[in-house]
């Protein structure tokens, strides 16, 4: 062990009070030291600077710029939480949705437990293995869901496709469907999102990390997306798939059209409220982000 030696690397623990004057000694300007000594007692120092990290003095990374203040970085922090819970609630809409999709078109092309078939997808070993998540997941279940317990005594254990699929996460589901032959897979796209499978698969991949991000309280700005979406060709001109932006078109574009236009108010109202605080180049959005989301949804059906 070399705890002691790798501990002399380690800066010493501060109180919150040294906190709010480390602040002031790199020329962040505190508006009140009170406040911000209060807001520290339940918001890590660590997790708060992450947000200063675009107030920076471009010529000197230890000092914040002029006119930057603890009440903007404040800001900065709070607008990216109240994102994470919008796109929380709308990505479980998708997520509920991308689920009963997937299980009824695989129940009526395979059958009730055609899931467990490796001769139904692309690669068997990988097969095998996400098999052996769901059964784990299944049995984590046993206790906690009713309708798992029911299934076990009932049906000795065997969960038609409908019933498993309920137990999986976000992610579990992007490489289930990623895995299935390309006739199903496309069959999926296609008639539930009008798309290209090549788009849907990068699409629930994309989603399923942005959902991990959002419900671990990770930050959404001044971010890159781990997975960048596939956009086609018209929609490249006008914006980029590094930020979150690009996850938020595609998130439009899975929804219906009643389920969009709510997302997008949403959204406008806590664009309008932050607006004066919030830089768009940090989170991806073009000048004429609305409009474009909006024109997208317009066009849709239903």
């Amino acid at each position: 062990m070399t705890l002691d030696k790798d501990e002399s690397k380690i800066k010493p623990p501060t109180t919150f009070k040294e906190q709010v004057e480390l602040f002031k000694g790199r020329k962040l300007h505190v508006e009140d030291s009170e406040f911000a000594e209060k807001t520290l007692q339940r918001i890590n120092y660590y997790r708060l600077t992450a947000y200063g990290l675009t107030l920076k003095n471009p010529y000197n990374k230890d000092e914040y710029r002029n006119g930057a203040s603890f009440n903007k970085l404040l800001s900065l922090y709070d607008f990216d939480r109240r994102l994470r819970l919008l796109l929380l609630g709308v990505l479980e809409t998708i997520e509920i949705a991308v689920r009963t999709h997937i299980s009824y078109e695989t129940a009526h092309e395979l059958g009730p437990i055609g899931y467990r078939d490796k001769d139904h997808f692309l690669d068997a070993t990988f097969h095998q293995a996400s098999l052996n998540e769901l059964d784990l997941l299944i049995d984590k279940s046993r206790k906690s869901e009713l309708f798992v317990k029911h299934h076990f005594e009932k049906y000795e254990g065997v969960f038609p496709i409908w019933a498993a699929i309920e137990v999986a996460s976000f992610g579990f589901i992007s490489k289930f469907y990623r895995n299935l032959k390309l006739d199903l897979k496309r069959n999926i796209a296609k008639t539930y999102y009008d798309v290209p499978y090549i788009y849907l698969e990068s699409w629930l991949q994309t989603l399923s990390n942005v959902r991990n991000v959002c419900a671990h309280y990770g930050r959404i700005y001044n971010k890159h997306l781990t997975f960048k979406p596939r956009l086609f060709k018209e929609d490249s001109k006008y914006f980029n798939n590094k930020h979150i932006y690009g996850a938020i078109y595609i998130m439009v574009r899975l929804l219906t059209k009643r389920e969009g236009s709510r997302f997008i108010m949403d959204l406008d109202a806590l664009i309008s409220e932050y607006e004066e605080h919030i830089d768009f180049s940090h989170i991806g959005f073009p000048v004429n982000w609305k409009e474009i989301l909006g024109k997208y949804n317009s066009e849709k059906i239903i």
